[in-house]
């Protein structure tokens, strides 16, 4: 059983990092702000899609991750 649940570990650790790499970063910080940023209509709806999906995905794996390894503590 302990096997079995590290193996599930190790596979939800290695997604969970592809996610977050495959994230865009927030790039336009402090200097997008103040020079109005160059955002139109149809980059902020693209953006929402993709991005807002590898998110919501994050935190799936995240917490699937976090109570793998609670149970192989546990176990």
């Amino acid at each position: 059983m302990t096997i079995f649940l590290s193996v599930l570990d190790l596979i939800a650790c290695i997604f969970l990092v592809a996610v977050i790499l495959f994230q865009s970063g927030k790039r336009s910080g402090l200097s997008g702000a103040i020079a109005g940023g160059a955002d139109t209509f149809m980059t902020k709806s693209k953006a929402k899609t993709w991005d807002a999906k590898l998110a919501k995905m994050t935190k799936w794996v995240g917490l699937v991750f976090v109570l793998l390894t609670l149970a192989l503590n546990f176990v």
